[in-house]
């Protein structure tokens, strides 16, 4: 028994005889050869190179150690390695969770390489907190510049706080705290960050969340997109920064040299610089004009913009707004129309013309003086005066309204139709109309009676928007009702002549009548008369074309029919009275 003892005594004594020879010999070894750790495997740090051994002398024989390369592999997906280090450090007085390191550390996960400075790696876990010159690399597109990184290794997201820059292709992110998912290739920033993509558009904004696959970026909270041209303000915004279009989702304003766009959806194509937008959205024009649609197309390279529904384009600097289904504005020519239901409104201080046409139109004849266009099937109203024409042009250069082709302009009880009329206006109001090639003038008495007067040449002139003056010139032809003195009428007047002048008095009582230079003429009894012989040849009471109110415009059915026939001047119509 004491023998047993004994031998098994021997027998670890000469164990630890054994083992403490080999860690002698190790530490030996180890005061020529300092190492550096990496995972849990020793590895050589970086050496001072060793000098030439002197001719005739002796070298000294170095003693190397060969480092290990893990056999576990380096490229399993989501796990972290530790590549590189100058010095570790394990403290279990300061805890068992992680190694530090210090000096050219680097980390590989998968393609993936983070270097720092420094760093604490929790070597069970995977998760490493990093400092000083912090950067994480992905092939050659993804590039992250920060202080500090902490990676979490359980969630695979990397925190990287303070001057911290991603750079992936032609895109550049700035901010101090970014929160990457690596899983999903998403960055996010929550104390403002700044985006400059390839086209130098600038997008910053207090959060932000870019997607580093589809390039698909979302800006929110004070939201700024800045370029040479122009700057976008929201408080939302998507923006992709391979194709550079901006897709609008709320409330923006978007300034440039030219014009102001309001508008709450849509997408902005900053490469092509053209938009699309929706919602009733809005273009302001540096000349004060605008435009408003359900839709809205802009295109900043050519200067214009188109609008399809409801549309509403105003001329502030002209008091003219023109609205319908289609409207266009061109910056560059000054040229605006609008169609599909369309609709001008002239503002004046004392009233407001409504027109409508198949397509009206504004732009700058060759003296930049504005001109408002109206295309086929024209109908007008104002209170004073209401009309109808094929078209028609309106100057700013001489307030006159020109009227073309079966041209008929009421005023309360009268009607005059024409070829051409041309109406002028003073302060807003009538001033004077003429018909320079053929001219009818109706005045409506009762249900079949009509004072009438018609001539190669008609002049009238209004005051306070009452007719005070008639003048014709050329082929003078007139029949009338004189009223007797029990405001009856038992006869009419049919009179011929050269030249014709009426003076009319307030409330549209005749003061004068003069007719020369030869007179022909007969009194005609009403008793007697046949109902054809109280009508001038050409005559036709319009009353069913006249606008009474101002929606009255687009009633143009007929319009077209009437406007088939040929002109005034060079007809024969038929009585419609009979």
């Amino acid at each position: 028994m004491i023998t047993k003892i004994y031998s098994k005594y021997l027998y670890i004594r000469h164990k630890a005889f054994w083992l403490a020879l080999c860690l002698l010999t190790f530490f030996s070894l180890s005061v020529f050869q300092p190492v550096a750790w990496s995972q849990t495997v020793h590895k050589i740090s970086r050496r001072q190179p060793v000098k030439a051994a002197k001719a005739g002398a002796h070298a000294k024989r170095v003693n190397r150690i060969t480092p290990q390369i893990p056999k576990a592999n380096r490229y399993q997906k989501n796990k972290v390695f530790l590549e590189n280090a100058d010095t570790l450090k394990a403290d279990a007085a300061i805890s068992e969770d992680y190694q530090i390191l210090k000096g050219n550390v680097k980390f590989r996960r998968g393609d993936m390489f983070m270097y720092c400075d420094s760093a604490y790696f929790y070597d069970k876990t995977g998760s490493l907190d990093a400092f000083g010159h912090v950067k994480m690399t992905q092939g050659d597109t993804l590039f992250v510049y920060a202080d500090v990184l902490h990676y979490f290794a359980e969630d695979e997201v990397a925190q990287l706080r303070n001057h911290v820059r991603l750079e992936n292709r032609n895109m550049t992110l700035i901010t101090d705290s970014l929160d990457y998912e690596v899983r999903s290739n998403v960055g996010y920033y929550f104390n403002h960050g700044t985006i400059v993509d390839s086209k130098n558009n600038e997008l910053s904004s207090e959060f932000g969340r870019y997607e580093l696959d589809t390039k698909n970026a979302e800006f929110s909270t004070n939201v700024k997109l800045v370029n040479d041209k122009y700057e976008m303000e929201t408080n939302l915004l998507h923006y992709n920064t391979a194709t550079h279009v901006a897709n609008i989702v709320d409330e923006t304003v978007i300034v440039s040299d030219s014009n102001t766009i309001h508008t709450s959806k849509g997408w902005y194509d900053t490469s092509k610089d053209d938009a699309t937008l929706y919602d009733r959205s809005t273009i302001v024009t540096k000349d004060g004009s605008t435009l408003v649609g359900d839709t809205v197309f802009y295109d900043r390279k050519a200067g214009y913009g188109e609008a399809k529904g409801n549309i509403v384009l105003t001329d502030t600097a002209n008091s003219v707004i023109l609205d319908g289904n289609y409207g266009y504005h061109n910056e560059n020519t000054k040229l605006s129309f609008a169609t599909n239901h369309a609709r001008a409104r002239k503002f004046s201080q004392k009233d407001t013309l409504y027109l409508h046409a198949d397509t009206l139109k504004t732009l700058l004849d060759s003296d930049s003086v504005r001109l408002l266009i109206a295309n086929k099937r024209v109908k007008f109203f104002r209170v004073d005066l209401q009309g109808l024409c094929d078209s028609m042009a309106v100057s700013q250069r001489d307030s006159v309204l020109h009227m073309y082709r079966h041209s008929i302009v009421w005023n309360e009880n009268r009607q005059i139709s024409g070829d051409v009329i041309n109406v002028h206006y003073k302060d807003s109001t009538v001033d004077w109309a003429t018909l320079p090639n053929y001219g009818f003038m109706v005045e409506q008495l009762g249900d079949i009676y009509f004072n009438q007067l018609k001539g190669k040449e008609m002049r009238a002139t209004f005051v306070a928007k009452e007719l005070r003056n008639l003048n014709v010139k050329g082929n003078v032809q007139t029949l009338f009702f004189p009223q007797e003195n029990d405001s009856t009428y038992n006869k009419f007047v049919r009179a011929e002549s050269s030249f014709l002048n009426i003076d009319l008095k307030p409330k549209q009582e005749i003061e004068r009548i003069a007719m020369w230079p030869e007179v022909t003429g007969s009194v005609i009894p009403l008793y007697i008369a046949k109902k054809s012989q109280m009508y001038l040849d050409g005559f036709v009471w319009y009353d069913k074309f006249r606008p009474h109110t101002p929606d009255d415009i687009f009633d143009v059915d007929g319009l077209s029919q009437l406007f088939e026939t040929p002109n005034p001047s060079a007809r024969h119509v038929v009585n419609t009275q009979n």
